[in-house]
């Protein structure tokens, strides 16, 4: 009793230090839960909107869950999860929503449903009372199948708008006739029973923009208040899940809409979605934002559309590093992916943030592409050694790692030895005038195997999780359910005719 009433004084302060909780009594309930910590759940947009779309409606409640930062603790105590609204138990929930935005998130899903005390299989909760298990998200616009062993229903895509046809035909319809009437709607699917895989939902022009409905200071974007100037991305890069061909593009929402939304009492602002900087209106919203005395933030600048207005914008905003992302380790790999940006256009974005008296500058990467050699990592020493003259330079690299659903679908692994000697030259070469900070390699081919394979490699997570969830565990797990990445595709390659990547055995 007394870790249990530790537990909830824990969840009670968080909840007292947010702005715009929801709590209110309705017929129905919903879970609406993040397979991440609170710190990282409460930063996303799409969770947030969903809370409040449905907690606008008369009819339906909804309360959040987190996975615990420490799970042990719930475990040691017997407490089973529960929400913060109300306290009460995660399993006590008709209808259980989990908002999932990458690969690794898998694993959150599963600990939060064994600490409800909910069988995590959905055959094993056929034969009892069980709340209904439905799951959407970022993810769905690439690969949710490793989610299909767990959920009852998969929202596809944008879910603004269908989670309320799903909401209305949960409290018109008993359970099987729900699960046979959603296989046949756009926009969701049932495993094992239908729905078209990849149909990805479109919210109308009417539901944006997205945007926070708690602001907190326990997040990772601290007390600020997040509103979407765009969705979507006009842009083409080939290994990017929200490219241009996804949804219809990049949708830009009027700047007096984004301001008249902006609360009052909101004194930090940040301004998200996949291109930001590429509305149209970029500068004179950032201005407002600015001259009205609030801090503003930016969370995807793209080289090429950097000013001197704009960057002069975001210093009067706060900023104290300029971040831009170059995704490849020369040229030539840049040009591989179709990412349109050059050397002079970072080194001006380096110059820009100097002019304007921005003290660092952050370089994100990508190593392990597809036909990357060794001087593709030495092209990227030196012009990191070049950006360290201009501004002291970060570098964060990640390992490549190839997404369905894009042009770069069914590319290959680099490999984890390989990918880790691609960073040590890196640093090698640096000699630590530019800060590097990678992303694990292990971690990453975790990643790719998810992100390329069906639900049998939701299977093998369960069978990692259960076992510790070590690399080990994650490697032993999925040799034993014989998980292989899809056949590749065909992708273009600047220096070669398109190519099919070869079918070898993914190095771990």
């Amino acid at each position: 009793m007394d870790g249990r009433y530790t537990l909830l004084e824990r969840a009670q302060k968080l909840v007292a230090a947010e702005q715009g909780t929801i709590r209110k009594e309705a017929s129905w309930r919903v879970a609406l839960c993040y397979p991440s910590p609170y710190h990282v759940g409460m930063s996303s947009l799409g969770f947030q909107t969903i809370y409040r779309e449905i907690n606008g409606r008369p009819d339906v409640a909804a309360e959040r869950a987190f996975l615990p930062d420490d799970v042990e603790a719930y475990q040691r105590t017997r407490t089973p999860l529960f929400t913060l609204e109300s306290e009460s138990d995660l399993s006590a929930f008709p209808l259980i929503a989990f908002s999932v935005s990458y690969e690794l998130e898998v694993v959150g899903v599963l600990q939060i449903l064994d600490l409800a005390g909910i069988p995590v299989l959905a055959e094993e909760r056929r034969a009892g009372e069980w709340p209904l298990i439905v799951a959407g998200g970022p993810l769905t616009f690439s690969n949710p199948d490793p989610l299909e062993p767990f959920i009852d229903v998969l929202v596809q895509g944008e879910a603004d708008e269908n989670v309320h046809h799903l909401l209305d035909l949960w409290k018109e319809l008993p359970r099987r006739a729900l699960l046979e009437t959603l296989a046949r709607t756009p926009g969701f699917l049932v495993p094992g029973q239908g729905g078209v895989r990849g149909a990805v939902a479109k919210a109308s022009d009417a539901r944006l923009p997205a945007r926070s409905q708690i602001i907190t200071p326990h997040t990772e974007l601290r007390s600020m208040f997040l509103i979407e100037p765009e969705r979507g991305c006009s842009r083409g890069c080939h290994y990017c899940v929200m490219r241009r061909t996804t949804n219809g593009g990049m949708r830009t929402v009027p700047p007096e809409k984004v301001l008249e939304l902006i609360p009052e009492n909101a004194r930090r602002v940040g301004l998200v979605g996949a291109a930001v900087t590429d509305h149209p209106k970029i500068v004179p919203l950032l201005r407002t934002i600015v001259d009205s005395g609030r801090e503003v933030g930016v969370s995807s600048l793209r080289a090429d559309r950097l000013t001197p207005d704009l960057v002069n914008a975001l210093r009067d905003g706060g900023a104290q590093h300029l971040t831009v992302a170059s995704d490849g380790a020369s040229q030539k790999m840049r040009d591989l992916v179709d990412r349109k940006h050059t050397e002079e256009q970072i080194l001006r974005a380096a110059q820009l943030a100097k002019a304007a008296g921005i003290p660092r500058l952050k370089v994100y990467n990508m190593v392990g592409l597809p036909y990357e050699e060794d001087a593709d990592i030495d092209e990227l020493v030196r012009f990191t050694l070049e950006l360290t003259k201009i501004l002291p330079t970060a570098l964060g690299v990640a390992p490549f790692v190839a997404k369905r659903n894009t042009p770069m679908d069914g590319a290959p692994f680099a490999g984890i030895k390989e990918v880790e000697a691609k960073l040590e030259r890196l640093r090698r070469g640096l000699r630590g005038r530019a800060e590097v900070r990678p992303t694990s390699a292990r971690w990453a081919w975790v990643e790719y195997m998810l992100a390329q394979c069906g639900p049998e490699a939701g299977l093998a997570a369960m069978d990692a999780w259960r076992a510790g969830g070590s690399f080990a565990a994650w490697k032993r797990a999925f040799e034993a359910r014989g998980v292989r990445p899809f056949v590749a595709r065909r992708i273009p390659d600047t220096r070669r005719n398109p190519t099919t990547w070869p079918l070898v055995p993914v190095r771990a």
